[in-house]
């Protein structure tokens, strides 16, 4: 059965916000009320360590049943950045004052090693532990007793917090909220018009979306004849996964799809790239291709995917339709979408082509920017037209592919620091981030990264 009931909390950065009854006196005044934060991945959780910084109340929110739970799932891959990009200044403040030993700044950790070392033992402190609630979905924000058409005394209303937990439906009423859930486990489908076609989805057993553990499913791919779809580091990491399987298995058969003009625009800047793993993912997959071992077929864009004997990809290439067939194993690696299901009722500026923050798009358009780094932005770039609302993260970059976790730091700071009244350090850039490396004139469309 399930019930409905409010929680009007107040919390402060060391005490819990769970059982704290609200007077009738602050449930009036929007300023008493915490700070929602929704997800605990890297982005939220730094947000948390500003908020504790800066002594605000505030609620940490995880639909899975543990911090970072999306990032287990890619838990096997290994970052291209190195840690010194990876930790937030505020999080290692707090975590200086433990005994907590920060790892080599030059290492490069993978998704497992990330939430280990880092991740975990930071939403292990008590000043945020205490306000975080794992297991709890949200469904939906709102503004107090109002849908998205109301407008007469809109901004004065808290904003209302719906999330699932224990089979109860609750409330918990909020003076901001920021949505920092990703777009992880909503990905972009095979098919190029980004359609998802029934054809598609009756394959699910014979697709994978994302980086599969090849290690630990080596039987679903070896002496397979397996495509890889897509142009980004994730269908590179994937690929150079399959040719370490295809060592033991000689009979194991890769072939690289993607849409670029040309293989070599997917290689990047190999030893231009200021990040050196980053880099080393493109020579790596060159020698591959020059070499024989990952077959390419570009530019070719998919129609449709039909099951005869085995997967068969319909598309065209040079404007000319053909049938790639005979696969045993599609792994799609077309980046991921955003989901505003949980935002539906709030009025929000969402660019129509990336589907980012309306004012962040002209910065990170891959139809306009051949570079994967973007300058750096934050409260009033990601500022929504529902007040003290905030999309931040890998969702405040819509499908754009070019979000790093660094950038995503930054965001949070300049927020927090604007939520806790310092305008004047909302509009500092406190943000270093090294360059791609190289930039081109071609139009880059790669594939959602790690980080």
């Amino acid at each position: 059965m399930i019930t409905l009931k409010p929680i009007n909390q107040q919390g402060s950065c060391c005490t819990s916000t769970k059982d704290i009854e609200v007077p009738q006196a602050a449930q009036n005044n929007n300023d008493q009320l915490p700070i929602v934060i929704i997800g605990a991945g890297p982005i939220g959780l730094a947000a948390a360590a500003h908020l504790v910084e800066q002594k605000q109340a505030f609620i940490l929110l995880e639909a899975g049943r543990e911090i970072a739970h999306n990032i287990r799932h890619w838990g096997h891959v290994t970052l291209f950045s190195p840690w010194r990009y990876n930790i937030n200044k505020a999080a290692k403040s707090l975590l200086d004052a433990t005994d907590w030993q920060e790892p080599n700044l030059e290492a490069l950790p993978t998704g497992h090693e990330f939430i280990d070392l880092y991740l975990k033992p930071l939403s292990e402190l008590e000043q945020i532990k205490v306000n975080l609630q794992l297991n709890t979905k949200v469904v939906g924000i709102a503004r107090q007793l109002n849908d998205k058409m109301k407008t007469k005394n809109r901004r004065a209303q808290a904003l209302t917090v719906y999330v699932e937990q224990e089979n109860d439906i609750r409330e918990i009423e909020a003076r901001a909220v920021i949505d920092a859930t990703g777009t992880w486990g909503n990905p972009n489908p095979a098919n190029t018009t980004g359609v998802w076609l029934q054809t598609e989805k009756a394959l699910a057993n014979s697709i994978t979306y994302g980086i599969p553990d090849i290690h630990t499913t080596c039987e679903k791919y070896a002496n397979k004849k397996i495509a890889v779809i897509g142009g980004g580091h994730s269908a590179i990491n994937t690929l150079l996964a399959l040719a370490e399987l295809q060592q033991e298995h000689p009979l194991t058969k890769l072939v690289w799809i993607l849409r670029k003009n040309s293989v070599e625009e997917a290689y990047g800047g190999e030893e231009k790239d200021a990040l050196a793993a980053r880099g080393a993912l493109g020579a790596r997959i060159h020698e591959l291709v020059d070499t024989g071992k990952v077959e390419v077929i570009t530019p070719f864009y998919i129609l449709q995917l039909l099951k005869e004997q085995n997967i068969n990809i319909v598309g065209t290439i040079n404007g000319e339709r053909q049938v790639l067939t005979g696969f045993d194993q599609l792994i799609v690696n077309a980046g991921n979408r955003p989901d505003f299901t949980i935002n539906s009722e709030l009025r929000l500026a969402i660019d129509p082509a990336t589907e980012s923050v309306q004012a962040l798009a002209p910065l990170i358009d891959p139809n306009e920017h051949s570079c994967g780094t973007v300058r750096a932005h934050g409260e009033e770039i990601l500022r929504q037209p529902e007040d003290n609302f905030y999309i931040v993260g890998a969702k405040s970059y819509g499908r754009a592919p070019t979000f790093l976790m660094a950038t995503g730091y930054e965001q949070v700071r300049s927020i927090t620091a604007y939520l806790s009244g310092n305008v004047e350090a909302s509009k500092r850039v406190e943000l270093d981030l090294p360059e791609t490396g190289v930039c081109s004139i071609n139009h880059v469309n790669q594939a959602n990264t790690c980080c």
